[in-house]
């Protein structure tokens, strides 16, 4: 006779229960992130306080947008390092990623930081020599620096299996991108071709010279030109 026994539906429980703790720090740092929201604005990166995610420290981490499309790790959990096999603050985000995933990864990025957007997506370990199955999860919500633009993040990256040898880098699976102000009138989402337009003009992240990427799309309105008045000007002649 044919049937599920005692034993299996406990293993398939215990599974399910494993699956749940592994995601305890992505949904932690979710629900922290949207506690800081407050009335519908970006946190910024200064109202984070390592103490409301204490529990997800260990794969939590901070990047900061350096250029359109890309991001640096500014502070980072123990978890990235092990995955990485060194060091990761100061580091590229991409430099977890692998080669054929960082275009994908880059229109994500530029997503995050400019309608601004939530970014969800599954993680695939490559395979190689040492390097058993691993996959994962990573989550990644806009952050405002202290001169007010969205060009932070905070972000949460977990894993499941066994790290091998490392570094060990992904592919994206299964990517969600959520713009955080969808369907509040008082935001209104740039168009494809503005995006591209906004993303073009340099910015500095050092100076806290960038425009904000999360205001309403208006047009440009020139100034108009001051009134000129009448100067003193002295006049030398040397023909005396």
């Amino acid at each position: 006779m044919f049937g599920v026994t005692r034993d299996q539906i406990n293993v398939v429980s215990m599974m399910g229960h494993e699956q749940d703790r592994r995601n305890l720090p992505l949904r932690e740092v979710d629900s922290y992130w949207h506690a800081l929201c407050g009335n519908g604005v970006i946190p910024s990166r200064s109202q984070v306080d390592p103490r409301g995610i204490e529990g997800a420290l260990e794969f939590a981490f901070l990047a900061e947008r350096i250029a359109p499309g890309m991001a640096k790790i500014r502070v980072a959990g123990s978890h990235l390092s092990d995955v990485m096999g060194m060091e990761t603050s100061g580091m590229p985000l991409s430099s977890l990623f692998a080669p054929a995933a960082r275009d994908m990864l880059s229109d994500a990025l530029t997503r995050v930081f400019a309608e601004p957007a939530i970014l969800r997506t599954g993680l695939l370990g490559e395979d190689g020599f040492g390097k058993p199955s691993l996959d994962g999860q990573l989550l990644l919500m806009p952050l405002r620096s202290d001169m007010g633009d969205v060009s932070r993040a905070l972000g949460c990256l977990v894993t499941r299996g066994r790290i091998g040898r490392a570094p060990r880098r992904f592919l994206l699976d299964g990517m969600n991108i959520e713009p955080v102000f969808a369907g509040k009138a008082k935001f209104v989402r740039r168009s494809v071709s503005q995006q591209r337009d906004a993303i073009q003009e340099p910015r500095s992240s050092d100076t806290g010279a960038a425009r904000q990427f999360n205001e309403p799309a208006t047009p440009f309105v020139a100034a108009p030109p001051r009134r000129s008045r009448p100067e003193l000007r002295i006049v030398v002649s040397n023909d005396d």
